[in-house]
């Protein structure tokens, strides 16, 4: 069945607000022509969909590789295990695959596709808003659902009781007088293109608040152990990753001190509780407040939230050198990192201060120290401090710190270091070990501590509106359904020349979904068709 056919344009392209296929350009000589010819193929759905595909595609590598801003170590250690294909790889950013050039374009050519895509499609729509439903087509029986009978109220009548009917059901409705009767034209469903331009302008806007956020946020990373502060400078974070367009006058005043940390765990081990009881202040001058940090439960200051990520064991120790100096006192805990699941962790201990040569200890903290009966191997079986003890290498000779190269405090270069003894020492709390060739280490405590994340997303807001504005969207384009319906009311000659009875036509024709609407038709027909009227 053709529009031609119907006798009418064609009502199921009509159903829809996609713009018009344009028109081959007439030849010119301007040289607009080529700019306004790719601005087309720009700006259409089809290459909006395959930038979209393609920004998929790119973000692909980001998943296989290590990225230098999340994790700069495995991005090192991948360049030892590959030094022929990493280099290469860098030089295509890709360990930074996200903040690339070739990335970035994709998602601005995105950026442009969709708001030239959406500019005609809104003005399409919002003219569909304003235009009156189409007139009833010459021939109704041939549209795909259809129905027609005899009733003896006037056409008047018959019109005025289908619109009531329609309205009801929430139909747009127009009615136009005929030669022999008049007519009705209804359409409903016009919110399934209003929720799939509400998506796709979502869209935009969820890109927007992303890129706003990468280029004007910020994070950073803090150890922070217990009884000591955060201030929220930018020198004092561990690891931070401010956006491209960040500047550190827009660090939220605030600062905090971590009172106590405290983890509650299972029997098998697992955890179930982390708290981080912190005292804030919104600057110098702030009044000093208590708050609990959980998980999903960050402390808000104005634009800045702080969230608890992590946290592990901080043991306290004396050390004296050879000479009896007190080169690391109590209040010196030593944080040391986990590397299991029963929180048993690596600490390195380095004391450039001890004469006659510098000193370092480099060993293991577990909370709940075990020894195996037939290894002897010591482990710890349980996250919480039930027995602590550390097992400790102690060294002698020069740490490299005057090297001028940096190096990680959790790292100990043992180049130029001996061994003081070739045994590891374990020690539980309150022991003390006396070093060959003099000078001492007593494990006198255990402090724990905690590791904060400071976020600053100006575009979070706008993203959060957005996502919901898409799910809306989506929901409203996938539930509702485009639907007309016509109903032609003519009055039958009768005897003498008289008027008759009425010849009441209904027709209904859908995008989609068309068996779905040959039941809603025939309900909505039963309505129309009062059945001591029928004929």
């Amino acid at each position: 069945m053709t529009a031609t056919d119907l006798g009418t344009p064609d009502l199921d392209a009509t159903l829809s607000t996609q713009p018009a296929p344009v028109a081959a350009p007439v030849a010119s000589r301007s040289p607009l022509v080529p700019l306004r010819r790719a601005w087309r193929q720009l700006t259409s759905m089809k290459t909006a969909l395959l930038l979209l595909f393609a920004l998929a595609l790119a973000a692909v590598p980001g998943s296989f590789l290590p990225q230098r801003p999340v994790s700069p170590t495995r991005v090192a250690e991948y360049f030892d295990k590959h030094p022929t294909l990493a280099p290469i790889l860098d030089r295509l950013h890709g360990f930074d695959v996200f903040a690339s050039p070739w990335f970035a374009a994709i998602y601005l050519a995105l950026f442009v596709s969709l708001i030239g895509c959406l500019g005609p499609r809104i003005r399409l729509h919002a003219k569909a808003l304003r235009t009156a439903p189409p007139k009833v087509p010459t021939t109704l029986s041939r549209l795909p659902a259809s129905d027609r009978w005899e009733v003896d109220a006037t056409p008047e009548q018959v019109v005025d009781a289908a619109r009531r009917t329609l309205r009801k059901v929430r139909y747009r409705v127009v009615r136009r007088s005929t030669d022999r009767g008049a007519e009705l034209s209804g359409e409903k469903g016009y919110l399934r293109e209003t929720g799939n331009l509400l998506f796709h302008v979502c869209l935009v806007l969820l890109l927007t608040g992303i890129a706003w956020g990468a280029l004007f946020g910020f994070k950073g990373t803090v150890l922070v152990k217990e009884g000591k502060g955060f201030a929220n400078a930018i020198f004092n974070y561990d690891d931070r990753k401010p956006g491209k367009l960040f500047s550190e006058k827009s660090l939220v005043p605030l600062q905090f001190t971590l009172d106590k940390f405290s983890a509650t765990y299972a029997p098998t081990g697992k955890a179930n509780t982390f708290d981080a009881d912190i005292t804030w202040a919104d600057g110098p001058d702030g009044a000093p407040s208590r708050y609990d940090v959980r998980v999903n439960h960050p402390l808000e200051v104005g634009a800045a939230k702080v969230y608890l990520i992590g946290h592990g064991y901080a043991p306290e120790f004396v050390v004296k050198d050879p000479q009896g100096n007190v080169v690391l006192e109590r209040t010196e805990s030593v944080v040391c990192l986990p590397q299991d699941a029963a929180f048993a962790s690596s600490c390195v201990i380095k004391l450039p201060d001890a004469l006659p040569q510098q000193m370092a200890f480099e060993g293991i903290f577990t909370p709940s120290t075990v020894q195996s009966a037939a290894t002897g191997r010591i482990g710890s079986n349980f996250p919480a401090l039930r027995n602590p003890g550390v097992t400790l290498l102690a060294y002698r000779g020069d740490l490299g710190i005057d090297s001028g190269i940096a190096s990680s405090v959790y790292r100990l270069d043992k180049g130029q270091l001996k061994e003081v003894d070739p045994q590891p020492h374990a020690l539980l709390l309150g022991q003390s070990w006396q070093l060959p060739g003099g000078g001492s280490i007593q494990f006198v405590g255990v402090k724990e501590w905690a590791t904060f994340q400071v976020t600053q997303d100006p575009g979070k807001l706008l993203a959060l509106v957005a996502a919901s504005g898409m799910v809306l969207g989506l929901t409203l384009s996938l539930f509702i359904r485009r639907r007309r319906v016509w109903v032609r009311a003519s009055a039958l000659p009768g005897e003498d020349g008289k008027i008759g009875r009425t010849l009441v036509e209904v027709g209904g024709l859908a995008r989609t979904d068309t068996e779905r609407f040959a039941e809603e038709f025939a309900a909505l027909a039963k309505r129309l068709k009062p059945e001591e009227n029928s004929a």
